[in-house]
């Protein structure tokens, strides 16, 4: 029995995006399934574990983050801008929007849409808040404009919620966390481990 990934992400992250593809291909040659979960980390999650938004965090880890970031973006050889135009920006709708592609897609088109909205923030300098940017996105997917509409359904709302409330329940306080049979993997720093894992 193949093993399922449970995905627990933001897509305005800068770790997620950084990891993201490095899991996508770790999971496809463990043959293993991912489960595409975004969350409202800032808005559900921060405030039952103990996290802080970026801007209410000390002079001294926002500095660090940059370093680490930039450290990071180098050993893996991911483009990133550290600073880019539309950041803070807020993932609610980016999030549905991949919701609404796993509901409709399955989960491969909801990794490749999630990679591209993470992309967007982080190398392309576009606003994934903007509607017509998550138009955009999509059609550069080859996925149906469609979408835009599943995502405002009440179906792709409730789903964002559960997933948010699940990852609360799974002790996730973090973006990306990686959750195998109940074990956690906070951060893309941690995907040798998750690799291991895998390999059990």
């Amino acid at each position: 029995m193949s093993p399922t990934i449970d995905y627990y992400f933001a897509p305005q992250s800068p770790w997620t995006y950084l990891g993201h593809q490095r899991f996508r291909d770790i999971a496809r040659n463990a043959g293993a399934s991912i489960r595409v979960l975004p969350v409202d980390l800032g808005g559900k999650v921060f405030p039952v574990s103990g996290g802080l938004p970026l801007s209410k965090r000390a002079p001294q880890r926002q500095a660090y983050r940059l370093q680490e970031l930039q450290r990071f973006s180098r050993w893996l050889d991911v483009p990133l801008n550290l600073q880019p135009h539309y950041f803070p920006v807020s993932g609610d709708d980016a999030a549905r929007l991949i919701i609404a592609v796993d509901m409709k897609d399955g989960s491969e088109a909801a990794m490749s849409i999630a990679g591209a909205v993470m992309r967007a923030v982080w190398v392309e300098q576009r606003n994934i808040a903007d509607e017509a940017t998550l138009a955009s996105l999509l059609a550069e997917q080859s996925l149906p404009a469609a979408r835009l509409d599943d995502a405002h359904s009440q179906a792709a709302h409730e789903r964002y919620e559960i997933d948010t409330q699940q990852a609360i329940e799974a002790g996730v306080f973090g973006a990306p966390s990686y959750v195998i049979d109940g074990e956690i993997f906070w951060g893309q720093d941690r995907l040798d481990f998750v690799e291991r894992r895998l390999r059990r």
